[in-house]
């Protein structure tokens, strides 16, 4: 499948992996982005004239559920849907400035949002043949790190998830894929970690992945970790759990 002339919806494009897959698929592609508003949604709609924008925050399902149910009933297809958005948050439970509000915040923007968007819109990408959905995992899905333990478990709950729905739609158009990101340098992981692979590298290996028959695509260091995990287990989550 080939990424030209499709309708893409793609969540959190204003900054980060988000953005750089807006700016390499919006050239040959119509692209809808659903992100919340803020001074660099402004920036996305200045400079890209020819995209959609939803304003949502993915955290409040309220307006996620009324987003999606509005997009379905308009009837248009869909080609791809990428699920990207993510927050994380790094202070341990036992730590001081940790807020327990934090937890349904990563919780709903990471996962609960990405099931809703996908249930609603999956009649609009049954309309196109074929269709993708690619949830944007990390390779914390394959081992946990000592920090950010909910977005941890989130990544983990996508991966079964993406799993399970792949399964559910064996024998329709619908393609579930995963793309397993390693440590990138984006907003969300400044001043942490050394050696990230930039954003548009990211990003470009994202939409080779669109282009390939895989349902996974391990990215970086990701096909090194995988690898290690599945020869031993042990030393994998000893790798990780110091981040």
């Amino acid at each position: 499948m080939k990424t030209a002339g499709k309708h893409i919806v793609i969540t959190g494009g204003t900054s980060g992996i988000g953005l750089e897959l807006l700016r390499q698929l919006q050239a040959n592609n119509e692209v809808t982005i659903i992100a919340r508003q803020s001074c660099k949604l402004d920036k996305v709609r200045n400079t890209y004239d020819r995209i959609r924008i939803h304003e949502v925050d993915l955290a409040n399902l309220k307006q996620v559920e009324e987003l999606a149910a509005a997009m379905a009933a308009a009837g248009r297809k869909i080609d791809i849907l990428i699920n990207n958005a993510a927050v994380q948050y790094t202070p341990q439970f036992l730590d001081d400035d940790f807020q327990i509000e934090t937890i349904r915040r990563e919780i709903d923007t990471n996962f609960t949002s990405v099931c809703i968007l996908t249930f609603h819109l999956l009649p609009s990408l049954l309309q196109s043949a074929p269709s993708i959905i690619l949830n944007v995992n990390s390779g914390l899905a394959i081992a946990p790190k000592t920090d950010s333990a909910i977005y941890c478990a989130t990544k983990s709950a996508l991966n079964a998830f993406s799993q399970s729905l792949a399964y559910q739609l064996e024998g329709t158009n619908v393609c579930v894929k995963q793309a397993f990101l390693p440590l990138v340098d984006t907003e969300m992981t400044r001043g942490r970690g050394a050696g990230k692979m930039p954003a548009k590298e990211a990003a470009a290996k994202i939409v080779q992945g669109l282009d390939s028959p895989a349902a996974v695509i391990d990215i970086g260091k990701v096909k090194l970790l995988r690898t290690v995990n599945r020869l031993s287990p042990g030393l994998a989550r000893k790798i990780m759990k110091a981040g």
